[in-house]
């Protein structure tokens, strides 16, 4: 038996520098430590650069400002992460610092050079990556795409070769007319940009050099004159064997895992779906999913919504059969079918929390109008067939090409498509959220590496406007309505053997893939059934429940920071992060509590003006033409600076470890300050023109929006900080709770039985008592802020956990009640100030002539929870006492406590 290869510990030693330079810039200042993204490239990218992209343009930075610049890097960096856009900023970078404008970009396949050549060259492609007109330093600059660079060279051109590797070898190793020669090459200094770099290793896979290999190409053109550079980008890179590793230990200048990507938020998160359903089952799961991914996005308001899905077969001829019997299932898809299998299928345990909410969601459909839907989004114009008889893969038809790589257009109808095994580099589909794996095929590592890599391109991330606004990063993690998880969430759907399993995980642990399995061994799914005594209750049948309207927030009200959330006498910005991000990725947790706040800036003093003004110099933004888009009250620049409505009496602090000295340079100072504008910037131009509340309240039928809902809680979740562990509380025997099941928290716990021993209090005076716990399916009644007493606006809105509702015949009251654990009071402070200002004498209600009350509540909190529960009982069962002298008493009560 084969003795096991040992796991060998790999240094990096340019990452390590580059590592060591960021933490140690303050004590021994390094000019490359001061690296910021220009305006550039700032203003001539489409795409803002994310935190992860800026730090590798530093690194190349640092590499290219030594005394011996690097000529030869790798970009390590995930599928998905935008590496292209990177590709974008390093052309900039070159041209704008260096003084290059030869470019030869180099892959594998045609299919990545065309996408590539719309990236860089098409202005009219809906995947253009530049603002257009580029423009740098005041003058127009042009991107063209060349076969050889001339000799003579116009001022403002960048020339752009796109080609084949194979294609640029056949043209170097015969002389042709019109072609690029070596002679050529050592005339001009270039930027090679070699994409998919992991194919070129031709000499690292043979461990010998071959005269002929691609590598020893790229190297030859390299060589070409000493000015040369060669930069590198690929997801994929063994450095697990040691030639490769040997080649790339001092040239990977930066390393930006696909693990890092998924849990930074910038991809969907993925789910294996294992089952031994046969092929017909899983694409009508996959159909049923898509659709109900679709429908869901159209119940939260946003309508061009479209996620496809991917069914791959092993052979062309089983990918063209599959086409066919999914076109003829659809087609002959009837009411009756329809039922039968959701029936059949819901009757067996899956194991699927997923496809459980699914068949249950569809089962109580109108199944005749479900059937013409999928007729109509499931038909023959919406769907591809696509294989890899091209000598580029699916994407070698020019046709297939425009289809598959638009599928995000509006236009484009695609919903399925059907394909062999491989996918090449060069798809970048966004809107991909199901992949079914179809037939026999093997289960060896080679097939689930393949495997692993397609589910690694489908995880790249959707960015759809939701409430008005587009998000790169994945938003609803934290929501309490798992359904909205869909619209982010890629699910593979495959089969259950152990083998294949074993193997597809090794596969996803090799290049750092992280998926969960949708299986209920690894979750609770906890249901919560709106009760049928509620349902049969004059409140569920007649009653409404209240929300405030929005209205437009005009120009005029725009007269101060303040409006756009932001406090004018304070920013703190937290410097612990920076030190952490680039401490050698350590697994010990720093104590944050061991931090303090010192004054960095005071933008009331001359001396600060001066940074502030230097600042503001270095964003476009803060240019008047710019700043009075979104500031149309300031008249001129030094108002904006000097004014106490605006900068003129800002602070700008830093938190920093506590043992750190407070003696600061000035290059730290306006690194502060910048991060400290950015929060502006990123508030007035996120704040404007947005909708607030107003204190007229509308109504809302409770049957509605009281329904049931359910929770996904991980087996292994434990209590941590912020995150409290929730639990499912029967509650069949309490009739004043609507729901069967309480699913909340330890505290929501305690609120609950706080209010059962009132119940009888209450029951005395009321003819229906009702407790409804909002989830956050009961979006419509969210709350927002109508009044605010610091002057800081925000916009955000607020769903109280729990409602109160209480109806005696003749009055009506709804109170709205939060528990809040102690680590979130002060940060939440404006909800519970919105509470408090939410009663009669503060509000208008629409549409109504009856006795109603409404009443907000100080937080239910781990210490002073009881005082919310006296507030309940005077405001409910004491008419003789009104709010306001209840509230004092109230105070009075808790600082006698706090003495």
């Amino acid at each position: 038996m084969a003795a096991k290869k040992k796991s060998v510990e790999r240094h990096f030693p340019l990452l390590e520098d580059i590592s060591k330079i960021r933490q140690v810039s303050l004590i021994n200042p390094d000019d490359a430590v001061n690296f910021k993204i220009c305006d550039y490239i700032k203003d001539n990218l489409k795409h803002q650069l994310r935190p992860y992209q800026a730090d590798a343009l530093f690194s190349l930075n640092y590499t290219q400002t030594r005394e011996k610049p690097q000529k030869h890097l790798m970009f390590n960096m995930a599928t998905g992460s935008g590496k292209t856009d990177v590709m974008a900023a390093v052309m900039l970078y070159m041209y704008a610092e260096h003084g290059y404008r030869n470019f030869i970009f180099v892959a594998n396949s045609n299919a990545v050079v065309s996408k590539t050549r719309d990236n860089f060259i098409n202005d009219n492609s809906s995947k253009y990556l530049f603002n257009s007109p580029i423009n740098i330093d005041g003058r127009r600059v042009e991107i063209k795409s060349v076969d050889r660079f001339t000799s003579v060279q116009e001022p403002g051109i960048i020339y752009m070769k796109l080609t084949t590797i194979q294609a640029l070898s056949n043209e170097l190793g015969t002389v042709r007319e019109n072609g690029l020669t070596y002679e050529e090459l050592q005339k001009n200094k270039v930027v090679i940009l070699a994409d998919e770099a992991h194919h070129f290793n031709a000499s690292t896979k043979s461990q010998k050099q071959e005269e002929n290999s691609w590598e020893s190409l790229l190297d030859k053109v390299r060589e070409c004159n000493s000015s040369n550079r060669q930069f590198e980008f690929t997801a994929t890179i063994d450095v697990d064997k040691d030639a490769v590793y040997e080649k790339y230990r001092d040239k990977i200048v930066y390393k930006y895992d696909l693990n890092r990507f998924m849990e930074d938020g910038y991809s969907k998160n993925v789910y294996r779906l294992e089952a031994d359903n046969d092929d017909r089952s899983k694409m009508m799961n996959a159909v049923l999913l898509s659709q109900y991914r679709k429908r869901i996005a159209r119940e939260n308001g946003i309508d061009d919504f479209k996620p496809v899905i991917l069914f791959k077969s092993n052979l062309i001829a089983a990918s063209e059969n599959a086409r066919n019997a999914f076109l003829e299932m659809i087609d002959k898809l009837d009411v009756f079918k329809l039922d039968e299998f959701l029936k059949e299928q819901n009757s067996v345990d899956l194991g699927s929390t997923t496809l459980k909410s699914m068949y249950t969601y569809w089962q109580e459909q109108d199944s005749a109008q479900t059937v013409i839907e999928l007729k109509r989004d499931f038909k023959p114009m919406t769907t591809i067939n696509v294989n890899d008889t091209f000598k580029d893969g699916i994407l070698g038809n020019e046709n297939d090409f425009k289809k598959l790589n638009t599928l995000e257009d509006t236009n484009n109808p695609i919903r399925v498509v059907f394909a062999v095994a491989k996918l090449t580099e060069g798809w970048d589909v966004l809107n991909l959220y199901d992949i079914v794996r179809l037939g026999e095929q093997p289960v060896s590592l080679v097939q689930t590496n393949s495997e692993a890599q397609l589910i690694g391109r489908g995880a790249r991330y959707n960015p759809f406007e939701y409430n008005g606004e587009k998000s790169y990063i994945r938003r609803f993690d934290d929501s309490n309505d798992s359904r909205v998880k869909l619209l982010e969430s890629l699910h593979y759907h495959t089969i259950n053997d152990s083998k294949y399993i074993s193997n597809l995980l090794k596969s996803f642990n090799k290049m750092n893939l992280i998926s969960e399995s949708d299986s209920d061994k690894e979750y609770n799914m906890y249901y919560a059934k709106v009760k049928d005594k509620f349902k049969k209750s004059h409140a569920y049948k007649y009653g409404r429940l209240y929300h405030n309207k929005l209205k437009e927030v005009s120009d005029d009200e725009y007269n101060d920071l303040g409006k756009y959330g932001l406090d004018r006498e304070k920013i703190v910005i937290d410097m612990v992060d920076t030190v952490k991000e680039h401490s050698n990725n350590q697994e010990s947790n720093e104590d944050y509590l061991d931090t303090r706040n010192v004054l960095i800036a005071d933008f009331n003093s001359n001396r600060d003006k001066r940074l502030l003004k230097k600042a503001m110099s270095r964003d476009k933004f803060f240019r008047f033409n710019e700043l009075s888009k979104y500031a149309p009250k300031i008249n001129s620049l030094n108002e904006f600076m000097t004014s106490s409505d605006w900068l003129g009496d800002l602070k700008v602090y830093a938190t920093i470890p506590y043992h750190k000295e407070d003696s600061f340079d000035n290059v730290y100072r306006l690194k502060v300050v910048d991060k400290a504008l950015s929060r502006v910037k990123n508030f007035m131009q996120s704040n404007y023109m947005k909708r607030r509340g107003t204190r007229e309240f509308e109504p809302v039928n409770v049957k509605d929006v009281v329904v049931d809902y359910s929770k996904r809680i991980s087996k292994g979740e434990r209590s941590t900080g912020d995150r409290p562990v929730i639990r499912p509380y029967e509650m069949g025997n309490d009739d004043w709770f609507v729901y069967d099941r309480a699913i909340v928290d330890g505290l929501e716990k305690r609120m609950i039985d706080s209010i059962r021993r009132i119940i009888f209090k209450l029951k005395e005076k009321y003819k229906e008592v009702f407790l409804i716990r909002n989830e956050e399916t009961i979006s419509k009644l969210k709350l927002y802020e109508f009044e605010n007493s610091d002057g800081i606006t925000h916009y955000a809105g607020f769903l109280p956990d729990f409602l109160l509702y209480l109806d005696d015949g003749n009055e009506t009251y709804q109170l709205f009640i939060e528990p809040k654990g102690t680590q979130l009071i002060e940060k939440d402070k404006w909800k519970e100030k919105l509470l408090e200002n939410i009663k009669p004498q503060n509000i208008k209600l629409l549409g109504e002539t009856g006795e109603i009350k409404l009443y907000g509540l100080k937080f239910y909190t781990p210490e002073n929870g009881q005082d919310t529960i006296s507030e309940i009982e005077k405001l409910t069962t004491d008419s003789s006492v009104d709010y306001e002298s209840f509230k004092l008493v109230a105070e009075d009560k808790t600082d006698y406590k706090n003495k």
